[in-house]
């Protein structure tokens, strides 16, 4: 789907060499190409910035630069020790190492586990083999950052040269039509309900012809059930093996309606203190259901007619795009549309086009809202609301979906007292909410309700019954709290390792 942490690396690829199709939904390939060329001009803008601060502070980028390399160095270092442990580690089974791409071959199996170190979580991976070293995750350093928003950016990793580069290889395909994507290998999409276009992807893979066929199911990242504007997950029953997220593991999602009530609550709360809400959100999927939700509520009388101000030009772009294909909406959405509502719209909003219009939104009338992006506090436009409302007592910044550990939206979140802003250490004043009823992910019991349909009727060995099912796209804690649920349901339950690879049968 259009989502930046599952796209955003496509113009990497297509500068490297690859010239292939990019299959995608129709939907996806609207959202992509306005993500990616956005994310390619703030990479330039980045590099920019930090062009000009080292033009002011040559005697401090020296040092950081040197300092910035050594790590650098370090993280090589590191990560040639743990493809040698991998090495060891597969040695006992005869798995070699694949000097090509520098990646352990063959099937290892590993066992992630967590060891506290004070606040912070550092995840082991170990393998089976209890005689092999111990391998630190690369990953526990993104989960141990400081609250502190830092962005260095030496040159792009990519330009929006480079993004405009990928459009041409989208190959939009229609949801439930099967397609073959490689020799021997048909795919399948199927509604996630995560955002708009957003993909499950079943294939059928057969090696060679007349040989055996298996069918591999990525949930991809799944939505909530009765969600608003899109509709549910699609329900599959029969599959080899399941990639599924894990996101929510171990998390229950707040009900709807509760949701919805601590919405319209602060709403009013926001009013009386003559105050500021900011509610930090994604641009594509959470923006419109929490419009959506805002529109309900005037109709409903449930909260007052306050200005609200959508400061992100993508998330104006990306509603249009939600426009475009009603053919993907629930049936409450679309009766509304019949009906002559407006769900993707709410009444007294205005769409900020520039950086002008974003700075003056803090010198407007109190009370008001601000919905901008992004939902964790790490860039675009919600960081400079963030810098006027931090220390500010009538502010309230309202959380309404997952803040992955380490962003500064997780240490706010988590209740610290004090955050670094553009170097400078701030006060944390203002008030802080959360509501995850709003998550575009699936919760634990959503994931175990998705998961479980799987094999109905059916007997570990059964074909169509999972050989196995992985746990992917979770903090370690999340994976760990949802495999012996997964267990439960009678698969056999797999947490990938870092740089791990696995045979299928």
């Amino acid at each position: 789907h259009a989502h930046l942490d599952h796209c955003g690396l496509l113009p990497v690829a297509v500068r490297m060499g690859y010239r292939g199709p990019i299959h995608l939904t129709a939907p996806t390939a609207e959202l992509a190409e306005l993500v990616l060329l956005d994310s390619g001009r703030l990479h330039e803008e980045f590099a920019k910035r930090e062009m000009r601060w080292e033009s002011r502070h040559p005697d401090k980028a020296v040092v950081e630069d040197k300092a910035a390399a050594a790590g650098y160095v370090a993280a090589l270092d590191a990560a040639d020790h743990e493809d040698e442990a991998f090495a060891v580690a597969g040695a006992a089974d005869g798995v070699g190492l694949d000097a090509a791409d520098h990646a352990p071959r063959g099937t290892l199996r590993f066992a992630t586990g967590s060891v506290k170190t004070g606040e912070h979580v550092e995840t082991i991976i170990e393998p089976a083999d209890a005689g092999a070293a111990k391998m630190h995750d690369p990953e526990a350093d993104l989960r141990a950052q400081a609250p502190e928003l830092v962005i260095d950016l030496d040159a792009p990793l990519y330009t929006e040269k480079d993004a405009a580069a990928v459009l041409p290889l989208f190959k939009p395909v229609p949801y439930e039509q099967e397609i073959e994507v490689a020799p021997g290998v048909h795919a399948t999409f199927l509604d996630a309900g995560h955002i708009l276009g957003s993909a499950i992807i079943r294939l059928r893979v057969q090696e060679s012809e007349g040989g055996p066929e298996r069918t591999i199911v990525f949930s991809g990242d799944l939505g909530r059930t009765g969600a608003p504007i899109l509709r549910d997950p699609t329900i599959l029953t029969r599959a080899d093996y399941v990639c599924i997220e894990s996101t929510y593991g171990g998390r229950e999602h707040e009900p709807q309606a509760e949701a919805v009530r601590i919405l319209a609550e602060t709403v009013r709360e926001v009013q009386k203190a003559a105050g500021v809400l900011l509610v930090p959100s994604f641009a594509i999927g959470r923006t419109q259901e929490i419009v959506w939700q805002l529109d309900r509520l005037i109709d409903s009388g449930d909260i007052p007619l306050l200005p609200l101000y959508l400061d992100s030009p993508m998330a104006s772009k990306a509603s249009d795009v939600y426009r475009h294909h009603p053919e993907v909406y629930d049936d409450e959405t679309g009766a509304l549309l019949r009906s002559g509502g407006t769900p993707l719209d709410y009444p007294n909003q205005t769409v900020t086009n520039n950086l002008e219009q974003s700075k003056a939104i803090e010198h407007a009338q109190r009370p008001y809202m601000i919905v901008a992006s992004n939902g964790m506090l790490t860039g675009g436009r919600v960081v400079g609301h963030l810098g006027t409302l931090i220390d500010d007592p009538l502010a309230t910044i309202l959380f309404v979906g997952y803040q992955g550990e380490g962003t500064l939206g997780s240490h706010l979140q988590a209740g610290a007292k004090t955050v670094r802003l553009n170097g400078e250490v701030r006060q944390v004043k203002c008030r802080i909410r959360s509501i995850d009823g709003f998550s575009a992910h699936a919760d634990e019991p959503g994931l175990l309700a998705w998961i479980g349909r799987f094999g109905e009727g059916l007997h570990a060995g059964d074909a169509g019954f999972p050989r196995r099912v992985f746990l992917v796209h979770g903090d370690p804690e999340a994976q760990v709290a949802l495999a012996p649920k997964v267990g439960a349901l009678g698969f056999d339950v797999h947490v990938p390792a870092w740089h791990e690879r696995v045979a299928l049968d």
